[in-house]
């Protein structure tokens, strides 16, 4: 991303507000998350529970529509992938890193609540992702929230890495929490 040049930011404080507006708007029609930012920084009631719940809705539209797929397992791998960068984009949205995590664990919540059976399906890819997920919210746990809140997220995150552990597919991999997450009994 270009970085404004001081004689940029001269010209932009010498434009009238009329210009500023139609320059701003051309802006946000072009760029979606964008857009998006600005209505969550400059209108009061857009909250984070609002960003949480729409994109959490297309996250499950995103699985949904991979059930109809002709190859499920590849269209699993597809809407995982897109899952995580919806979560990555509500991030840069809303600048809170708990909104990733929460998004992540609801990613993952569908597929082992809905989806575990195509763990067992001869082609791997889906397996492999969700594993990779699992460790990276992990790690997304450890780097960016407080101690106390780790022990919110362990249960359930240990309950994932169980079920990945007991399918087949595990020997060949290893995905664990980090050490410093996992907390004496």
């Amino acid at each position: 991303m270009p970085v404004p040049s001081s004689e940029f930011k001269k010209a932009l404080k010498r434009l009238p507000d009329a210009d500023k507006e139609k320059l701003l708007l051309r802006a946000v029609r072009r760029d979606a998350e964008l857009y998006e930012t600005l209505v969550f920084e400059l209108l009061p009631d857009v909250t984070v529970e609002q960003v949480y719940e729409q994109t959490s809705d297309r996250i499950h539209e995103l699985f949904n529509v991979a059930v109809t797929g002709r190859l499920l397992n590849r269209s699993l791998n597809k809407a995982l992938g897109k899952a995580v960068k919806e979560s990555a984009r509500s991030r840069r949205i809303t600048k809170d890193k708990r909104l990733e995590i929460d998004l992540n664990l609801y990613a993952l919540r569908l597929i082992f609540d809905n989806y575990t059976g195509q763990f067992d399906s001869p082609y791997n890819g889906f397996y492999v992702s969700t594993a990779r997920l699992t460790a990276r919210t992990a790690q997304l746990i450890l780097a960016n929230l407080h101690e106390d809140l780790w022990l919110e997220y362990k249960p359930e995150l240990d309950d994932f890495l169980q079920q990945l552990h007991g399918r087949s597919k595990s020997r060949n991999l290893r995905f664990e929490l980090p050490r410093e997450l996992v907390v004496p009994a």
